[in-house]
């Protein structure tokens, strides 16, 4: 058992803004140049015990992790000290930073401590003269041919729309990297330092905030907006990183850190090949890319994928899943993951084996993309108990299958009549994949996917938005295509999502676990495979109107029986501010609709004649996306000369924005266009890559339909229903005469 006082720290160490993080060495160029302002912070130390406090026992140590690189920024007695002392309120900076020493003379440094006497001063002396700054092997990168004024820009009618797509598009350059190679430590370990970066050749691009190298599965929606963006040569280049590390390690790992070795993520690298050939017609780049696309296939298929045999009809398949080989803390999330095992307050402690297990769940739910969610609990529970349940390796995942199939597809389009061998050896083995899609994740009578549960040998019942994956990735099910009313019954939750709530469509319907793959947090990405999906529905299919229900229910009769695992009053309530208790919005019937307008819903855009279903939904969806943008964004400050004014200063208090100038969140919540989403491990990021992808390509396939918001006046709670700080951000519904409004999770944002 760990000592009482060991707990997790929660106020951010560092504050970041979407332009510029507290200076410590800046590099600017003059106006209308592609070389941004970089800012190089170094985070204070900042541990929440006293610097003459002893630190606190510790457990034993984890096994040595074989693929990790290292005795500094591997599972050892160092990371662990150093993690125990909380230097950092995020365990992430600590390893980041790289040393100022040879590894020897580090190690020998650290071998000077009295462990069960070592105070937190000494520690944070020892970082201090031993480390140096986070992020100082990363260097601003100029962008290639950029254009401040692309194309896509005269698909957006709005003005004030338009100038937002437009600011956003800029970001680029704020987020452009490359690697500094006079700051890159010599080969490990006979160099003059040690680092954990991953050194890459070409130029990429960020997501933000913590996130300061490049990203696997992000780097599918950064590119997305970059296309839009003209910015062609930077696709190319990201991908040429990806296939260095291919052929580096024999696969694409989670992000540009040695501490990522163990794992990747969902395996997106075939559809940005696909994409980029297809948008540019550059060709050239198959004659290496073709074999490294064999390569990763190759690494999914013999460490990933296991035959599973289906209960419903005794046929086998050759499936994925997530699991990652490890036994120790994942060094970037050491301390969290160290207190999830070791939890102080919970009464049974875990033996070696079920600890070393349960790091490998939580390594495999970081592989997924999805860290975490309910999605995977056993038994979803708030915080680490709910953790200690992850079932991740059992599960047969959605996401991962689809994506699978459709590599397996698009890589044989990409042969072509070039090598027809591999080409019908593919469609062959996506064949299998999609008929155990539809074998073990299709419910047809929900008219939903859900993730296969080796443990129970059944589906799941936990409805996400998981679901939509197959019909992005070209798998339809017949139930789906047998009629408008099925077609849209898969869709229903979308359009219970727009009508009930404030935001788009969040993860999951599962509010009470505090993690940030759940309720009310909706993800770019999510938003944008939704209004993909709905893209591919075939047009016969979609001609009807928007079905409407009965006078005396809402749009939750809509949903086919069964499909969301929750009653109508089991659904996460909408909270209404203007009583004592800022009680939600009522729960059941006609009323709990209360988004809904003539046609339309609120900030979701303008009704046209004679529109279908699938129109209407992704007009709705489309501009509920731009709204929680653009309204979080100037909530914290943004502003467009000439056209949207910065908030005033009593305002901006509210959300500790002054002096910042706009946010582009990672996630945001579904119950409030003006706040971001929040939970999770680790602070909200600002930056961010997936989000300025996924609101270029709104903006661009979208742009006439998008109308300008009513961003939500930001005002203060009167009470709170939470034991947080939080803020209540209240949106007025001029068209009800009623006052909306949810908790902001600011106090834990890093604006």
């Amino acid at each position: 058992m760990m000592a009482s006082s060991l707990k997790v720290a929660v106020v951010a160490g560092l504050v970041h803004t979407i332009l510029a993080a507290t200076t410590s060495s800046t590099t600017t160029t003059a106006p209308g140049t592609a070389l941004p302002t970089l800012t190089i912070s170094t985070a204070v130390a900042s541990p929440s015990a006293s610097l003459g406090a002893t630190l606190p026992s510790q457990a034993p140590l984890p096994p040595t992790q074989g693929w990790c690189i290292g005795q500094i920024f591997c599972a050892g007695s160092l990371l662990q000290t150093v993690n125990i002392a909380q230097v950092y309120s995020d365990p992430k900076t600590f390893v980041d930073k790289p040393t100022g020493k040879s590894s020897q003379q580090v190690l020998a440094d650290f071998s000077n401590f009295n462990l069960s006497m070592a105070t937190e001063g000494e520690v944070v002396n020892f970082v201090d003269n031993d480390f140096l700054g986070e992020g100082l092997e990363l260097e601003a990168a100029t962008l290639t041919n950029f254009n401040p004024t692309p194309a896509f820009l005269n698909n957006v009618t709005d003005p004030l729309l338009k100038a937002f797509a437009q600011t956003v598009h800029g970001y680029w350059t704020q987020l452009a990297r490359s690697t500094n190679q006079s700051a890159v430590c010599n080969d490990y370990p006979g160099g003059t330092c040690e680092g954990s970066f991953i050194p890459l050749n070409h130029t990429f691009v960020i997501p933000g905030g913590r996130f300061r190298e490049q990203y696997y599965w992000d780097s599918y929606w950064i590119i997305q907006g970059l296309f839009q963006s003209e910015l062609y040569e930077t696709v190319n280049t990201t991908l040429q990183n990806f296939m260095d590390e291919i052929e580096d390690f024999g696969f694409i790992p989670n992000g540009g850190r040695i501490y990522y070795l163990n794992r990747s993520q969902p395996p997106l690298f075939i559809h940005m090949v696909y994409d980029y050939v297809n948008v540019t017609g550059d060709t050239s780049i198959l004659q290496r890319a073709l074999p490294l696309a064999e390569a990763e296939l190759a690494w999914w298929a013999n460490n990933r994928t296991i035959s599973v045999t289906s209960p419903y009809t005794n046929r086998t398949y050759m499936m994925a899943h997530y699991a990652v080989t490890n036994t120790a803390p994942r060094p970037e999330s050491y301390l969290t993951d160290y207190l999830t095992v070791h939890d102080p307050t919970l009464s049974t402690p875990l033996t070696d084996d079920q600890a070393a297990e349960l790091y490998s769940e939580l390594a495999s739910g970081a592989e997924t993309g999805w860290d975490y969610s309910s999605r995977f609990e056993a038994i979803p529970q708030l915080g680490n108990p709910g953790l200690r349940s992850l079932n991740v390796k059992n599960n047969i995942p959605i996401c991962l299958n689809s994506i699978l199939y459709k590599a397996r597809v698009l890589l044989a389009k990409l042969y072509g009549t070039s090598n027809a061998t591999a080409s019908s050896n593919h469609l062959q083995v996506a064949t299998g994949i999609r008929e155990g899609i539809l074998d073990l994740l299709w419910d047809p009578a929900k008219l939903a996917f859900y993730d296969f549960n080796l443990t129970s040998n059944a589906r799941n019942d936990i409805f996400t938005a998981a679901t939509y994956y197959p019909v992005w990735n070209g798998i339809i099910p017949d139930e789906v295509l047998a009629s408008q009313s099925n077609a849209f019954g898969y869709f229903a939750a979308v359009n219970l999502a727009v009508n009930k709530y404030n935001g788009t469509v969040p993860v999951t319907f599962v509010d009470w676990t505090g993690l940030q793959w759940d309720a009310p947090n909706c993800w770019p990405p999510l938003q944008y495979i939704i209004l993909q999906a709905l893209q591919a529905i075939p047009s016969n299919l979609t001609s009807n109107g928007l079905p409407t229900p009965d006078s005396n229910q809402s749009t939750y009769d809509l949903v086919p029986a069964g499909q969301l695992g929750f009653t109508e009053a089991q659904l996460p309530g909408q909270p209404i501010l203007g009583s004592p208790t800022n009680q939600n919005a009522t729960a059941t019937g006609p009323a709990a609709d209360i988004n809904k307008l003539s046609g339309t819903v609120i900030n979701g855009g303008n009704a046209t004649a004679g529109e279908g279903w699938r129109d209407t939904l992704q007009r709705e969806l489309a501009n509920r996306y731009y709204v929680s943008v653009l309204c979080s964004w100037h909530a914290t400050g943004g502003s467009i000369p000439g056209l949207l004014p910065q908030l005033p200063t009593s305002e901006l208090n509210i959300t500790n924005s002054v002096g910042n100038t706009g946010n582009m969140f990672e996630k945001f919540s579904n119950l409030n266009v003006d706040a971001s989403g929040g939970g999770g491990e680790y602070t909200v990021q600002a930056g961010f890559g997936w989000t300025n992808g996924v609101l270029l390509w709104v903006a661009s396939t979208y742009g006439e339909q998008l109308v300008a918001p009513q961003c939500p006046p930001v005002v203060a709670a009167t009470t709170s229903t939470t034991t947080s700080t939080s803020a209540a951000v209240g949106l007025q519904a001029s068209s009800r005469g009623v006052i909306i409004a949810v908790m902001a999770f600011m106090a834990s944002v890093i604006l």
